[in-house]
């Protein structure tokens, strides 16, 4: 058995009343700071999720998986 974590970044949901969906400011920052040029979606989340859980990454294990779209770099 296998026990990961996935730490999404900056994702454009309800999450904080929507603040990065419904806040053209943030979602602006969000933008400028993050090397994919966006702030995430919920379709970003969802296929790493099933890629980590697929037979593939069998050998994964006790990793913080952070998925924002390389924030900073």
């Amino acid at each position: 058995m296998a026990v990961n974590t996935v730490a999404p970044g900056a994702i454009q949901t309800d999450f904080s009343g929507g603040m990065v969906r419904d806040n053209p400011g943030i979602a602006r920052h969000i933008a400028e700071v993050t090397a994919l040029g966006r702030p995430g979606l919920s379709d970003d989340i969802g296929p790493m999720i099933s890629s980590l859980l697929s037979e593939d990454n069998r050998w994964v294990n006790a990793q913080r998986i952070e998925v924002f779209g390389g924030p900073a770099i």
